[in-house]
């Protein structure tokens, strides 16, 4: 396979900035098909749950949860080696996270006024997880470990069942080591719809996250309002800027990495260095033929995959990180910690040339739940912050009140909202 086949190379000062930012994935409208199996999940719950199950994962199942005999059977056919290394990148996630925990304040005045805040677990969360063409036992510790250090006690799982009627076993060992409990063999929109309205088996929840494909995603579009749900994840992406010194065999497998996720995930290198540029794209070409993944990495580098040949500048290079606003960024450049200041938009950074993206997916602790399509600009990875409420209180003794009262009026006033302003000095008849 000739380099030229594989990915494109660009000059930066020549590309239409427009080819950086224009949306990625599926086009398709299913918003008529998930509208129709929300209603049919609200109106006949399990009965509709049980006809969709055959139909789109082809298994017959009475009962969708998983029996004590399943996790049983399940986790002894994952390898003790495994459970290690789960419990291992568990712990790390956990340490990471818990630094994340919220602390309820007050403030106290002389006068006798308080105010303050208050934080408490979102009481009831459902996780999706996918099973489909790789399943990410990696995901399931990321999304729960979370909640668990928010305080979650009620947390479900759903899950699409293999054609045995059963469940991963693999995801059974990572909701294992997570601590989660309950899971249901229920995949697809139905299922987001069963944990939004709950049917005779499954619980309505409050929250809702984790991936899955197009119908999972307009699923939780269209239930938001009546549950809280996470951010629509999109195709995966990562951008490496590269300068200095780079091992073009380590750029190309980081490329493949994250190309082999999806046909419409984006792997993009940035460099100044031609010489570079080039010997990526015949590493490329070479490490894609033998990886198993190579169909769909193949279409992800021929589809969204890029190398920008820029001017070499720190200041182009983080232009184009900005512009982008990457899930994942690598700052494979010398002194990356001087260039972290000028990231202003990225899900998770990556500093240094031994630090790559498959790190965080795994084992490093910060969370791999990232925001995607150039949503980092306003969104933040997942943490401990997104399950949790807060409540604010203010108390204020009548001197407290009285202290002000004036200037509420005032203020009510000007807003032509006289009843504020009665409510107010209703409370001091005297100075009525």
């Amino acid at each position: 396979m000739e380099q030229a086949d594989v990915i494109r190379i660009q000059r930066f000062e020549e590309m239409d900035l427009k080819e950086l930012t224009k949306p990625r994935g599926s086009h398709h409208d299913v918003s008529s098909a998930v509208t129709e199996i929300i209603r049919n999940v609200r109106t006949r719950g399990d009965e509709a749950l049980r006809e969709y199950t055959a139909r789109f994962d082809g298994v017959e199942l009475q009962d969708f949860s998983v029996s004590e005999e399943e996790w049983e059977q399940g986790l002894r056919l994952v390898e003790p080696r495994f459970l290690d290394v789960l419990e291992t990148a568990a712990a790390r996630i956990r340490r990471y996270h818990m630094q994340q925990r919220r602390q309820n304040y007050i403030i106290t005045e002389e006068n006798g006024s308080a105010m303050g805040k208050v934080f408490r677990p979102i009481e009831k969360v459902g996780m999706y997880v996918p099973n489909g063409t790789a399943a990410y036992p990696s995901t399931v510790l990321m999304d729960l470990i979370p909640a668990r250090i928010a305080g979650c006690g009620n947390i479900v799982m759903v899950t699409p069942p293999t054609k045995e009627g059963t469940v991963n076993p693999s995801i059974l060992a990572a909701a294992k080591v997570a601590g989660i409990q309950h899971i249901y063999k229920i995949g697809g929109a139905q299922a987001i719809a069963a944990l939004a309205y709950g049917t005779e088996s499954i619980p309505a929840v409050y929250k809702i996250i984790g991936p899955g494909n197009a119908y999972v995603a307009e699923a939780k579009r269209q239930v938001h309002g009546v549950v809280s749900t996470d951010t629509v994840a999109g195709p995966s992406e990562v951008l490496i800027i590269a300068e200095g010194e780079n091992d073009p065999r380590i750029l190309a497998a980081d490329l493949l990495a994250q190309a082999e996720h999806d046909p419409d995930a984006s792997a993009m290198l940035v460099t100044g260095s031609q010489e570079l540029a080039e010997a990526v794209a015949e590493k490329l070409a070479k490490q894609l033929s033998v990886l198993p993944r190579k169909e769909i990495a193949g279409a992800s580098l021929k589809n969204n995959g890029r190398i920008i040949l820029t001017d070499g500048s720190k200041e182009t290079a983080l232009q184009i990180a900005n512009l982008v606003a990457p899930e994942h960024l690598e700052l494979c450049v010398d002194d990356p910690m001087s260039w972290l200041p000028g990231v202003r938009a990225a899900g998770s950074i990556f500093l240094g040339r031994y630090s790559p993206e498959p790190l965080g997916d795994y084992m490093a602790g910060p969370n791999h739940t990232l925001p995607t399509g150039g949503s980092a600009r306003f969104s933040s990875p997942l943490s401990v912050d997104d399950f949790i409420t807060a409540s604010q209180f203010t108390f204020f003794t009548k001197e407290a009140l009285a202290d002000i009262a004036p200037s509420i009026t005032l203020f009510a006033e000007q807003e032509d909202l006289i009843g504020h302003a009665r409510s107010i000095m209703s409370r001091f008849p005297e100075q009525e």
